[in-house]
């Protein structure tokens, strides 16, 4: 058996994050709105940040669990909420905004949901 109360605190981090990339995101309405000024671009690397800390908060609660949590909603991609962390953390200058915008706009809200639903279920 695993911390549980270790689990709840990661869960709690991730969930805050992944808010907190919705909050950033919502003003971005077209991939352009990241690309084309400064202030877009800033958005672009402080969501990305938050992106790494997801990944990563995903990876330590894995090897907590011995992979037996997260397997058990699999709704989710987690190794792909996983490898995003190493695209941006490793390839950073190759991090294509496209697939930034598409991730926010698709994965995230369905991300956070999900692990909302599972500090719920560990109560």
């Amino acid at each position: 058996m695993y911390d549980q109360e270790l689990i709840r605190e990661i869960l709690q981090q991730i969930h805050h994050a992944s808010l907190t990339v919705l909050e950033r995101f919502e003003p971005i309405k077209k991939v352009e709105d990241f690309t084309s000024s400064s202030a877009g671009a800033e958005k672009l690397d402080a969501i990305c940040m938050q992106l790494i800390a997801i990944g990563e908060s995903l990876k330590r609660l894995d090897k907590l669990t011995n992979g037996e949590l997260l397997g058990n909603y699999p709704e989710i991609d987690w190794k792909g909420a996983k490898g995003m962390r190493d695209v941006i953390s490793h390839h950073y200058f190759d991090v294509d905004a496209e697939i930034i915008y598409s991730v926010c706009q698709k994965k995230i809200g369905p991300l956070s949901q999900t692990i909302h639903k599972i500090l719920n279920q560990l109560g």
